[in-house]
């Protein structure tokens, strides 16, 4: 299969390396002023993979899309749009694409799926790749399951079939609303296993994973999906690598959070903490950590992050007592 890697970040490195490792022509695009793909061309490798030889780096957008029978797109999920209005200058109207990226578009609410249909892409040719998994484990031949999810039941299947391998075993996801949902928020309780981290609380991990999940499903819910899935691998199957991983970037930035330091690289969670906060006003769906989250990204009100950030801990902790379902 030809297939072109729109990104050539983390996740999109990584992509290529796995796709031509295992049979397919691949094309890896990126910015030719971007720092990743710098790296890429100037050394051969970034901190995560080596770029196998097979691969064609390229920073010609037009060479890239023209290659792909399948575009696979890994970018900051708030800058899709804008990139699809670079795509759609040329015609893709005979190509597939699959977002491996996770987010919610925070100035509209959007999936990310629906952002590639308001951008002209006909829904049967879009899917998602999510699930768990970080780069540094299956570099290493530590395996782990995925999901691929599509409008289109021919299209998923197609595409998990020829992408599954010895190191990620795909499942056919069946509910794209609950999918791209779940996705995304799992960043969002990322970044509160990173604070619980920083606030000496990492017992309270567990109890974060069973209310995330619930409070993700609800939302799944309200939007017309089905809240089973916040209990699959999209969304709590994520969080392992996601909570208690030292790589992943969203925790990383709750643990620092708290220390008052910066966080060099991106969070995905923090604008899908206002994107879903806004969706839960929206649904009229309670989502007490989901706005925990938000005000400790966006509130000012304290000049001390960790005071910040036990206040918000305290806040959830003062909630009334509830049935837990």
């Amino acid at each position: 299969m030809k297939i072109s890697v729109l990104g050539c970040g983390r996740w999109g490195s990584f992509i290529a390396w796995y796709l031509c490792n295992h049979g397919h022509e691949v094309y890896s695009w990126g910015p030719e002023d971007d720092y990743s793909y710098k790296v890429l061309k100037e050394t051969g490798k970034n901190e995560y993979v080596t770029l196998d030889q097979r691969i064609c780096l390229t920073s010609e957008l037009q060479a890239a899309i023209e290659h792909a029978e399948v575009i696979v797109i890994s970018i900051s999920s708030q800058g899709l749009r804008g990139f699809m209005q670079r795509i759609t200058q040329f015609d893709v109207s005979k190509k597939d694409f699959v977002l491996c990226m996770k987010g919610i578009e925070i100035s509209t609410g959007c999936r990310l799926s629906e952002v590639l249909e308001q951008s002209g892409i006909d829904e049967n040719r879009i899917a998602v790749w999510v699930g768990p998994g970080h780069i540094q484990a299956f570099t290493q031949g530590i395996p782990n399951c995925m999901v691929i999810d599509s409008k289109n039941e021919e299209l998923k299947r197609r595409l998990a079939d020829q992408f599954r391998s010895d190191l990620i075993r795909f499942y056919y996801g069946s509910d794209l609303v609950g999918t791209e949902i779940g996705a995304a928020a799992k960043n969002v309780m990322g970044i509160v296993a990173g604070v619980l981290d920083g606030c000496g609380y990492a017992s309270l991990k567990g109890s974060l994973m069973a209310r995330g999940a619930r409070e993700v499903a609800r939302l799944i819910k309200a939007m017309g999906g089905n809240e089973l899935s916040a209990y699959g691998l999209a969304h709590l199957g994520d969080y392992e690598a996601t909570l208690f991983s030292e790589y992943s970037h969203n925790r990383g930035y709750g643990e620092l959070l708290v220390k008052g330091e910066r966080f060099a690289k991106l969070a995905e969670g923090v604008p899908t903490a206002a994107a879903m906060k806004a969706l839960g006003e929206k649904y009229g769906v309670e989502l007490p950590i989901t706005c925990a989250v938000y005000e400790i990204c966006y509130g000012k009100d304290e000049d001390d992050c960790r005071a910040r950030c036990e206040k918000m801990l305290a806040k959830l902790f003062a909630r009334d007592t509830k049935t837990e379902f």
